[in-house]
């Protein structure tokens, strides 16, 4: 199944089948700005104004670094993925990692592009961004979502970019004994955590994201009911991120809002996530379902920044 459904959505692609209207805006916009978003790729550095700390951009610093940070698309321009972006920004600031970004140079990865079925333009995304990663020296690449995990660890080296690759919690994870020392402030809240399908079941990486969470200070980590390598898709790989529209008339009810629901039975008061494209995608299916105001939405780096935030003294 993994190997059919890009192949049959690139045949239908290649034949000139018709494509959702939302799905064609995405392409056409990745295309011309870099991002599905359709955002000023100039812009595409401006969250770090908020971060609090400061957040290096490569091309700037004119040397090698330890750990280019892969950004992404959503977590430069989305709110709350922004919000995320900051979380991990301040994260690595405390560890004292010596990281940089792209910066305006980075464009969307194309995992999902691929995925959906355009295999052209990944193809141009991924020669971009080869092309790109090229013209630096860096020791590792730290990425923040699954999907570029993916990409950059199995596609990319198709086309000659090979990499030392991670997601940022299993990068996290090397630095635990120095992370555990920091998170000084409680997080007394009951979590139950959202396996990423391009993390998990793809890739085999259930632990790091576990240690994490079960590493901040009076959290309760508790099981969804499917989870590991029984775990349920929030429906936003493959280009259903992009979809909703068109899979609401196909669909009683959307994966992302059967998920929230069974958050919600966990009796958890957030569901915490990993992956940039879920952060809005449930707090949708929240509001959706009529738990709003019951169930948080956290990615894992909001958790640990929060246990890095003592809270302020009062005199």
């Amino acid at each position: 199944m993994i190997q059919i459904m890009p192949a049959a959505r690139e045949a239908a692609i290649t034949e000139g089948k018709p494509i959702p209207p939302e799905l064609r805006r995405v392409f056409e916009a990745t295309d011309r700005y870099g991002n599905p978003l359709g955002e000023n790729p100039r812009k595409r550095a401006d969250w770090i104004k908020g971060a609090g700390v400061p957040v290096p951009i490569l091309g700037q610093l004119k040397r090698p670094v330890d750990v280019l940070w892969y950004v992404g698309s959503y977590p430069s321009y989305h709110p709350r993925g922004i919000d995320a972006a900051r979380a991990l920004a301040r994260i690595f600031h405390a560890l004292g990692i010596d990281f940089a970004i792209l910066g305006a140079e980075e464009r969307e990865d194309g995992d999902s592009i691929r995925l959906a079925g355009e295999k052209g333009l990944f193809e141009k995304l991924v020669e971009q961004n080869v092309k790109t990663f090229a013209r630096y020296r860096f020791r590792r690449l730290v990425v923040f979502g699954p999907h570029e995990y993916n990409a950059f660890r199995h596609e990319y080296p198709k086309y000659g970019g090979s990499y030392d690759v991670l997601h940022y919690t299993q990068f996290l994870v090397e630095h635990l004994d120095r992370l555990r020392q920091l998170m000084v402030a409680p997080v007394p809240v009951t979590v139950t955590y959202h396996d990423p399908c391009y993390l998990s079941r793809h890739n085999g990486e259930y632990e790091a994201p576990r240690t994490l969470l079960r590493a901040i200070p009076e959290l309760t980590l508790v099981e969804l009911p499917r989870s590991r390598e029984n775990g349920y898709c929030c429906g936003g790989g493959g280009g259903g991120m992009w979809l909703d529209s068109f899979t609401r008339d196909h669909t009683r009810m959307r994966l992302s809002d059967r998920r929230v629901l069974e958050a919600v039975e966990t009796g958890a008061q957030a569901l915490a996530i990993c992956c940039p494209y879920e952060v809005s995608r449930f707090e949708d299916a929240v509001k959706a379902t009529g738990h709003d105001g019951r169930l948080a939405v956290q990615d894992i780096a909001e958790l640990i920044d929060r246990a890095m935030r003592p809270a302020p003294s009062s005199s």
